[in-house]
């Protein structure tokens, strides 16, 4: 019954920009999210720490399913495997989920890039559904992203 209540959602988004760039977005230029996915994100803040040190906590504001929201994060960044993930630490999100981290991995596909979106949840009670709105948020955000690093 209490496995019920842990998941994990996954899925795979072939991007145009490179592993490099994408990565380097996520670890450095995470402020330049509302210009490049103005619909989903609203605004990112640092709250302790800096733009491109593990472990540093920034706070979201975002827009999803037409309901503004505020997350707060811990960001992890593993640099040899282009791995990010935003540990989940206070929130909207926290009124379902007792767990909600999301996380990006990028490789090298062909000319371009395989991001693999995991998302990782507990949710509050057995009533709760999976965060699957969450995770077609997260997919349109990368889609958004990659598009602004590949423009002209």
């Amino acid at each position: 019954m209490a496995d019920d209540m842990k998941g994990k959602l996954e899925t795979e988004v072939e991007l145009k920009s490179s592993p490099e760039q994408f990565f380097k977005f996520w670890k450095s230029d995470v402020h330049q999210a509302p210009n490049h996915t103005p619909s989903n994100i609203q605004g990112v803040r640092v709250h302790e720490g800096d733009w491109e040190t593990s472990g540093s906590i920034k706070i979201w504001d975002y827009t999803i399913d037409g309901k503004p929201g505020v997350f707060k994060e811990r960001v992890d960044v593993d640099e040899e495997n282009k791995i990010v993930k935003l540990t989940g630490l206070e929130g909207d999100v926290f009124k379902l989920y007792k767990v909600y981290n999301g996380i990006w991995h990028v490789k090298p596909k062909g000319q371009g890039t395989l991001a693999k979106l995991t998302l990782e949840y507990e949710k509050q009670n057995e009533s709760v559904p999976a965060p699957t709105i969450y995770m077609d948020f997260m997919i349109s955000m990368t889609k958004d992203i990659d598009a602004a690093l590949t423009k002209p």
